[in-house]
């Protein structure tokens, strides 16, 4: 039996490379982030909501919403990101149910994994059998970050004090993979609950 399963985690905690290694494995994942650039290209519907909602200041000179400039304003402002949050939310979600639907159509055993950061955040959630969190220190994530992007310490900090803490977050996880002491630890754990999904998909099958 197919079965969609949430992974989630704050920024820079290893979310996203978990889920290529899941892929690695077999599973089908939906990327919410790029569902959300699909949606937010010129003249969609969510993209003339934002234009609406937050000013053609957010625009690059084609058009294209500057994704990296709006985030900037979301993160600073719990108002703007509900904003945001309500044109998106909804519009991300549907698109994700739909993938899942057409992956079952082609392989009534896939397991698929919606890699999101907002999950939780969402209500999303309420749609996966089984939640996963990656977690690591926060230090950790601020140098991955850090690297990753080229952000300041002190960026990064206001980006994750805007996120729902970790703490919080883990009081909806089914499982946790711990990513602190580097991708070959993280690799092993996401290989034995492959195992463990694959075994769950099964059990439900023949309840």
């Amino acid at each position: 039996m197919s079965i969609l399963i949430g992974l989630t985690g704050n920024i820079g905690s290893g979310k996203s490379l978990a889920a290529s290694y899941f892929k690695e494995l077999g599973a089908y994942i939906i990327d919410a982030d790029l569902i959300c650039g699909q949606l937010v290209v010129p003249h969609q519907p969510a993209w003339e909501e934002i234009v609406d909602k937050f000013g053609n200041e957010y625009l690059n000179p084609d058009k294209t919403l500057n994704r990296s400039k709006l985030a900037v304003e979301v993160f600073q402002s719990d108002k703007k990101r509900h904003a945001l949050e309500v044109i998106l939310h909804h519009r991300v979600i549907a698109e994700e149910k739909k993938i899942f639907s057409d992956h079952q159509k082609i392989d009534p055993e896939a397991i698929v994994i919606i890699d999101s950061a907002l999950l939780i955040e969402s209500q999303n959630y309420k749609n996966v059998a089984k939640v996963i969190i990656v977690q690591s220190t926060q230090e950790l994530q601020i140098q991955r970050v850090m690297n990753r992007d080229g952000e300041s310490r002190a960026s990064v900090k206001n980006r994750l004090k805007s996120q729902m803490s970790l703490e919080e977050k883990l009081n909806y996880a089914d499982y946790v993979l711990y990513n602190i002491t580097g991708r070959e630890q993280l690799k092993y754990q996401v290989k034995q609950l492959y195992l463990d999904l694959k075994n769950f998909a099964v059990n439900i099958e023949l309840k």
